[in-house]
C-alpha cells in the first residue's frame, strides 16, 4: 500500500503536466471580419463550428466583428508578405489606429501611414 501512493502521485503529476502542455499549444487566433452584421455566423462559416464571433467597439470606437478560432499549426514553408489598404490616416486615426485597423482586417497584419500627395493612407502588410 505504501508503494501505491507514490505511484499514484507520479501518475497524477504526469497527467497534470500533459494537460498544461496541451493548453499552451492550443493557441487562439483572432480574425477581423469588418462590420458586426451576422458576426458569429460569418465567423463560423469562415473558421468552422468551434469558432466564435463577437463585436468589439473598444479599440476603434466603431463596432467591428472579431472571430476567435483555433490556430492551425505553423507551416514549414516560408510565408510571403502581401500589401493591402485600410483607409486613410488622419488626426482622428493616426499611426496606432492604422496598425489596429490592419490587425483587424488581416491575420497577422500591421500598418503604417504613408503620405501620397495631400493624403495620408494606411498601408497594411500581412503574411500570405
Amino acid at each position: 500500500m505504501e508503494r501505491i501512493t507514490p505511484l499514484v502521485l507520479l501518475v497524477s503529476l504526469l497527467i497534470m503536466f500533459a494537460s498544461v502542455v496541451n493548453q499552451t499549444r492550443a493557441n487562439i487566433c483572432v480574425d477581423g471580419l469588418g462590420t458586426c452584421e451576422n458576426c458569429d455566423q460569418r465567423c463560423k462559416s469562415k473558421h468552422g463550428p468551434s469558432s466564435q464571433g463577437d463585436c468589439d467597439d473598444h479599440s476603434t470606437g466603431v463596432p467591428l466583428c472579431r472571430c476567435h478560432y483555433q490556430c492551425k499549426p505553423p507551416s514549414l514553408t516560408p510565408l510571403n508578405t502581401c500589401n493591402g489598404g485600410a483607409g486613410l490616416c488622419s488626426v482622428s486615426c493616426p499611426q496606432k489606429c492604422c496598425d489596429i485597423n490592419c490587425a483587424l482586417k488581416y491575420i497577422g497584419g500591421s500598418g503604417s501611414c504613408y503620405t501620397l500627395g495631400h493624403s495620408s493612407v494606411c498601408q497594411c502588410q500581412y503574411p500570405c
